[in-house]
């Protein structure tokens, strides 16, 4: 029934109790909620401490304290392994310095104990080189030099590389008990050798001649270089070679058009020892060469710069000076082949 209005009635309505479909899904979307704060905090601190999770003990100070500390340790590393390198370099490209500031010193400025020795304290002055070109024949002793190390060159890869590959491919005992022999000729001193040879040269009628030289050298380069070679050749499969063959090329065709150009390392690499050795070598020239016209850079500079106890160091660091830059712009051009060419075969 009706009740009248401003009466309450005897059965008052109760709000429904929620059933146990609201109550899951109001849970449900609690924890939606929750995860979906929870994982990208989560996320956030994986990223922060390199994809773990913090521990709970590590605070965000002791992680900044800790990237800083990472930070300093990779610059200080870079800065030792700079330093380390500039020192070497300073290392090597001093004897160099000291040729070039010495050519043009004057020589009070030399001398003088009381002066810096690594500046420039008196005016420079070109009369070291005028003594070294007009007052010696330093042009033609380095004609000779170049000439002596050009046909010892040839005559070295024409011997050294055949030798090297027929030693690299002949197998068993014997070749390698060749191979030893040939080096050990290599370790022999030429202090031992030059009277021998000198006999060989008189017979020769090569006395106080550069051919007398161009004979001797190839005894101390082909030995070495044949080693060498040897030792590269080793590294060049046989497979190569065979399919060269099977398409029709002989072993000599195969050893030429294939091998040689897969060699041009060791190649470059005899090529520059053979010149580096003609060039510093003293002994064979002092005993074979007598006469100014017919002398190598080695012995003249030397022989005509030291008189007595009277050194011209200026003349003498300018003739240095002049051999040594050619040789080290061709060890800075083809660094990398010269090393490959002495390493190669080094490790299996």
């Amino acid at each position: 029934m009706a009740t009248p209005l401003g009466k309450p009635s005897d059965k008052a309505v109760r709000p429904e109790s929620p059933g146990p479909v609201r109550v899951a899904v109001k849970c449900g979307v609690c924890v939606v909620a929750l995860l979906g704060f929870v994982v990208p905090a989560t996320t956030f601190l994986a990223r922060l401490a390199s994809i773990r999770i913090l521990p709970a003990t590590q605070s965000v100070e002791e992680l900044i304290r800790g990237s800083i500390m990472q930070r300093l340790k990779n610059i200080g590393g870079r800065i030792g392994h700079f330093g380390i390198v500039a020192a070497f370099a300073a290392f090597c490209a001093f004897p160099f310095y000291w040729m070039l500031i010495t050519t043009f010193k004057q020589t009070n400025d030399l001398i003088n104990v009381k002066n810096n020795p690594f500046l420039y304290n008196s005016p420079p002055t070109l009369e070291n080189l005028r003594t070294l070109f007009i007052d010696t024949q330093y042009a033609q002793w380095l004609l000779n030099t170049l000439g002596v190390g050009v046909l010892v060159v040839l005559i070295t890869l024409l011997l050294a590389v055949p030798a090297g590959y027929s030693l690299a491919r002949l197998t068993g005992r014997w070749g390698q008990q060749l191979a030893i022999g040939i080096f050990l000729t290599y370790l022999i001193p030429p202090t031992i050798l030059f009277i021998p040879f000198s006999r060989i040269i008189s017979d020769l009628g090569l006395q106080d001649s550069l051919w007398s030289l161009v004979l001797v050298y190839p005894s101390f380069t082909v030995p070495f270089c044949t080693w060498l070679m040897m030792g590269f050749f080793k590294t060049v499969p046989r497979d190569i070679e065979e399919a060269a063959m099977i398409d029709g090329l002989t072993r000599f065709g195969a050893f030429l058009k294939v091998v040689v150009p897969i060699s041009s390392a060791g190649i470059l690499t005899v090529i520059i020892f053979t010149l580096t050795l003609v060039m510093q070598e003293f002994v064979y020239a002092l005993t074979f060469i007598t006469s100014s016209s017919q002398l190598t850079v080695s012995i003249g500079v030397p022989t005509f710069l030291v008189r007595g106890d009277v050194y011209f160091w200026g003349s003498l660091m300018g003739a240095c000076l002049i051999v040594s830059i050619p040789i080290a712009i061709l060890y800075n051009f083809f660094v990398d082949r010269f090393v490959a060419g002495f390493t190669v075969g080094a490790v299996k």
